[in-house]
């Protein structure tokens, strides 16, 4: 079977259904999407305060103060945030006031406290604040009944902030994806062991499940399982109780020992298409177990690992947790070195992208093997190359995947 990207990323996207949503507590809601719309129940703020330090005052008994002319008042009690008396400014009286505290009765105005001498008993006032100065109005931000916010928000720091000043210790959110991750092969190992004859540090489970945090998923990284096939089904039924999406890398391709693909492929309901990539040819997605979990079966090359994430796994975790759009955006750039790339396929070159007054410039890193990570590891952007491109010069326009900016 073989398939365009377009094609395989339309039958991801087809299969792949957003998370039910329910309930979160803020601070767990912190990234996610909100699925109702938020109608405020009270107002903000709720009562008229003071916006500085200062003294609570009727304007009109300071008509005329300045620097040469001050005006002295007796302070006839204290207000304080959270903290009131009842105490009423009568003319010719002030109240000490400090920031957030309510307006005691009778005043109108707040002196700040760097126009006056900062007394306690009476102080003396140099300016005459105007009408209202330095008082926050009840509801002026937010009024009782208002919508704060729309289904839809990507909820960060702000939305967080609006939610609790309107009192919200709960809202209604698609959750993070579940994801488990598993390395395959005889050959690997842990990082921080002694390699044997043959045998490789395991990069892959490690580079995917940073993936998939990043992208905003809950993720669990089971580590290497061997080329055993019960292993690695037991492995996979045993995972299958805490993942929303299973990710396998590695055992995929063509080889007599591609264990992953000969086992999975009896179930039936995993495709192992050839797509028209590189690197990336090989790869494998379906759905497995009783709640029809979606898996992707990804190549055992680290980079073709990696590509085939942001291409394809990516866009799948932001359709599952509502989030649009399911692509890293496509920006134009110019790349300042020439390459050869193959017909018919869409060639992801690795590239350290620049943005200047003339725009994005990109320069190649590292080689095109698909088992190159030095250079992804100084990459910052994918060179998309069409499929019907099979030679780049410099100074041609190209499109960049920039994979340290946000989606979209």
């Amino acid at each position: 079977m073989r398939r365009s990207v377009d094609e395989h990323l339309e039958v991801v996207l087809g299969r792949v259904a957003a998370l039910p949503a329910f309930d979160q507590p803020l601070m767990d809601a912190v990234g996610l999407v909100l699925c109702e719309d938020i109608v405020s129940g009270v107002s903000l703020p709720g009562f008229d305060n003071s916006a500085m330090d200062g003294y609570a005052v009727q304007a009109g008994d300071l008509a005329g103060a300045s620097d040469e002319n001050p005006i002295s008042l007796p302070v006839v009690g204290e207000f304080r945030a959270g903290r009131s008396e009842p105490i009423v400014v009568t003319p010719g009286t002030c109240v000490r006031i400090m920031t957030g505290a309510p307006m005691p009765r009778g005043a109108d105005s707040v002196v700040p406290v760097e126009w006056t001498d900062g007394g306690t008993v009476n102080v003396r006032i140099t300016q005459q604040p105007p009408l209202g100065g330095s008082v926050r109005r009840a509801g002026e931000d937010v009024t009782a009944g208002a919508q704060v916010l729309e289904r839809d928000t990507v909820l960060g720091p702000r939305q967080i902030a609006v939610l609790a000043a309107v009192g919200r210790a709960r809202v209604k959110a698609r959750p993070r994806p579940r994801v488990v991750v598993i390395s395959t092969g005889a050959e690997l190992r842990e990082p921080g062991s002694r390699l044997g004859e043959g045998q490789i540090y395991d990069s892959n489970s490690y580079t995917l499940a940073a993936c998939a945090r990043d992208a905003g998923a809950v993720v669990y990284r089971v580590g290497i399982v061997d080329d055993d096939p019960k292993r690695i089904m037991d492995t996979l039924s045993d995972q299958l109780v805490r993942a929303d999406l299973v990710i396998t890398t590695g055992g995929v391709s063509m080889g007599a020992y591609d264990i992953v693909k000969e086992e999975l492929s009896k179930l039936g309901t995993v495709d192992f298409p050839q797509v028209a990539m590189q690197p990336g040819k090989p790869q494998g997605f379906g759905v497995i177990g009783e709640d029809e979990v979606p898996i992707f079966t990804l190549p055992g090359n680290p980079v073709s690992a990696y590509i085939s994430f942001e291409v394809f796994v990516r866009p799948a975790l932001r359709k599952m947790m509502g989030q649009m759009p399911y692509r890293r955006a496509l920006v134009p750039g110019v790349t300042l070195d020439g390459f050869s790339s193959p017909a018919g396929k869409r060639q992801f070159v690795r590239a350290a992208a620049t943005s200047g007054d003339q725009g994005w410039m990109a320069s190649t890193v590292g080689g095109h093997g698909s088992h190159l990570l030095g250079g992804l590891s100084r990459a910052n952007a994918l060179i998309v190359v069409p499929e019907d491109v099979t030679s780049v010069r410099a100074g041609d326009q190209v499109e960049l995947m920039l994979l340290d900016e946000e989606t979209g």
